[in-house]
């Protein structure tokens, strides 16, 4: 099998390429060198934002191509009319971020979407994916183009930096501030396993628009912060606040508690309640909690001090704002 991936040296592009490139792909990858591509793959340069930033793929012929773009519609757009006459399938690595809000739990690939224009600049995040979706199944057709729809992403690479901040975090040790409850349940996938089912989905010739996160509570966040205290060697304390506390506290899910929603409510049905039946069907395979977590520790090891790139998360003084609720509760 021929690929073209584009990207594919930073997280999730590069866990396709590596697992492409295992399988015995030929692998090319088109980037912009911010990133080193991986080995045994072979490796194009060039800006897709930039003029005649897409000369080096005016000639080549492949069986797929996968494309994780975040941005402008209409870079997705150019990019697809281009290579249409020489590629087979067209995989666009999305987000379930384009159902239009609230997305309610269980909801599946076939509800209410957000509004897009496949020939529009960046606005934002969930019309830019959607745009995106629009433009390549308009330039190749719907039978060719394949819609991958990813939530929250996990594993070794992780460039927003959710669970690295956690880890980090629960590495210093002392007094944590944990958002509860403990059983809260968490749905994500991990890169890897993204990987995988999507170049089984293009061998398999699959098109169409795919969910694809793991079962919802295939963890919780009670789990996955005890797994991050394993990990870790840490002798951290989890301090568990209800989302009363957090709120009370002033604080934010999902930016101020990375990976964290409050259940019950529309940020919790939207982030990790999809339904993904479609997935599982075709053969999605989620990996356990502990190996994610422990992969993605062993990762973090070893990136050099100052480059680590993680979320925001609680600042010192939010963090004891409150551990200090949870205290002052009755």
């Amino acid at each position: 099998m021929r690929l073209l991936l584009l990207g594919g040296t930073d997280f999730v592009g590069r866990a396709v390429a590596e697992a492409a490139r295992d399988r015995g792909w030929e692998v090319t990858v088109f980037h912009r060198g911010e990133h080193p591509a991986p080995p045994g793959v072979r490796a194009l340069r060039g800006d897709r934002t930039a003029p005649d930033g897409l000369g080096v793929l005016a000639a080549g012929e492949w069986d797929a191509v996968v494309d994780t773009w975040s941005g402008a519609p209409r870079t997705v757009r150019d990019t697809a009319r281009l290579l249409a006459d020489r590629v087979g399938r067209y995989a666009f690595v999305s987000s379930r971020s384009v159902y239009a809000w609230p997305a309610p739990a269980g909801l599946d690939e076939f509800g209410p979407l957000a509004e897009g224009d496949p020939d529009a600049d960046a606005t934002d995040f969930a019309a830019d994916k959607r745009g995106a979706e629009l433009a390549v199944e308009r330039e190749l057709g719907a039978e060719r183009a394949l819609l991958v729809r990813p939530g929250l992403i996990l594993g070794p690479r992780e460039n927003a930096g959710r669970l690295p901040w956690w880890l980090a975090r629960i590495s210093r040790g002392g007094p944590v501030a944990a958002p509860g409850p403990r059983d809260t349940p968490l749905q994500y996938v991990d890169a890897r396993d993204l990987a995988t089912w999507l170049l089984d989905a293009l061998g398999k010739g699959l098109h169409g628009p795919y969910n694809l996160v793991s079962e919802p509570g295939h963890t919780t966040i009670g789990e996955l912060l005890d797994l991050c205290v394993r990990a870790t060697g840490s002798t951290a304390r989890l301090h568990w606040a209800t989302p009363e506390q957090v709120e009370a506290a002033g604080l934010s899910p999902w930016t101020d508690l990375p990976v964290w929603a409050p259940p019950g409510t529309d940020f919790h049905a939207a982030i990790h309640a999809g339904d993904v039946g479609r997935a599982l069907a075709t053969g999605l395979r989620c990996r356990p909690a502990s190996e994610t977590v422990a992969d993605t520790w062993a990762w973090q090891r070893t990136v050099p001090e100052g480059e680590l790139r993680t979320a925001d998360g609680l600042s010192e003084e939010a963090e004891e704002r409150l551990l200090a609720a949870g205290r002052d509760a009755p």
